[in-house]
């Protein structure tokens, strides 16, 4: 259960209801999910949130598809139901096929493994790796 009381369209104020019409008009839907909702409860956070967001999901190097599967990604590492079902969901719609996410999931698995194999025994990094890091 929320910690806040959701913000419907219909009680909100302007300002919350210029943020869900641009939520709505971006995402091409007709309704407000419970993460926003939530947020509302402070427009200020609503706000920020939401033009960073926009910002950082528009088309650019990366397509929309990859955006939304390293956002999967994130958010199975850090446990995240809400935001691995809204970003699988986006992933769904953008082209991400099951098999796609079975591949993306044991990715998350092995690197998790492997991060915590690496900090745990406090490998050093290879110059050699770091090297090819720094290379454009």
């Amino acid at each position: 259960m929320a910690l806040v009381k959701f913000v419907e369209y219909a009680e909100a104020s302007a300002e919350v209801k210029a943020v869900y019409d641009d939520i709505m008009a971006t995402r091409k839907v007709n309704w407000i999910n419970n993460f926003w909702k939530a947020l509302a409860s402070d427009p200020p956070t609503l706000k920020r949130t939401w033009e960073s967001l926009k910002q950082v999901m528009a088309p650019g190097a990366l397509n929309a598809l990859t955006k939304e599967m390293i956002y999967v990604a994130v958010s199975v590492t850090n446990n995240c139901e809400y935001c691995i079902n809204s970003h699988t969901a986006a992933a769904r719609k953008a082209g991400m096929s099951d098999a796609m996410l079975a591949e993306l999931l044991a990715v998350v698995g092995m690197a998790n493994e492997t991060n915590r194999l690496a900090n745990g025994y406090q490998v050093e990094v290879d110059e050699r790796i770091a090297k090819a890091a720094r290379q454009a």
